[in-house]
């Protein structure tokens, strides 16, 4: 699985392999491994974990740095609670996300397929 680069601004902040997806909805979401500089933004992650982030100026993108193209990215900390943080990115369209994320896609047609013909 491809890993991926999270940033707030032009600040690489973390990384993650995005191990769920859902195709429908353009999402995809998984472990967030923080680099150092999430360290000065951590405690608004913490402060908004119920709210919206759509204030924050985060993005993802792929590792050559080529920015993914969503609606949004939000960042769940519970490193405290949980011993771990999560990273979802919201609202990527198609073609893109087949492109990015064809095994999510794959995994949703087989599931779907399934269901239909039973």
């Amino acid at each position: 699985m491809s890993e991926y680069q999270i940033f707030i601004d032009t600040i690489l902040i973390g990384h993650s392999a995005f191990e769920c997806g859902d195709p429908p909805m353009g999402v995809v979401s998984g472990n967030f491994l923080p680099m150092p500089a999430y360290g000065r933004f951590r405690s608004q992650f913490i402060a908004l974990r119920e709210s919206s982030q759509e204030h924050l100026p985060l993005s993802a993108a792929r590792i050559n740095g080529e920015v993914i193209l969503s609606k949004g990215v939000s960042i769940f900390d519970c490193l405290t609670e949980l011993e771990e943080i999560q990273v979802t990115v919201f609202g990527i369209a198609y073609p893109l996300y087949e492109e990015l994320f064809p095994d999510f896609v794959l995994a949703y047609d087989r599931q779907y397929s399934i269901i239909n013909n039973s």
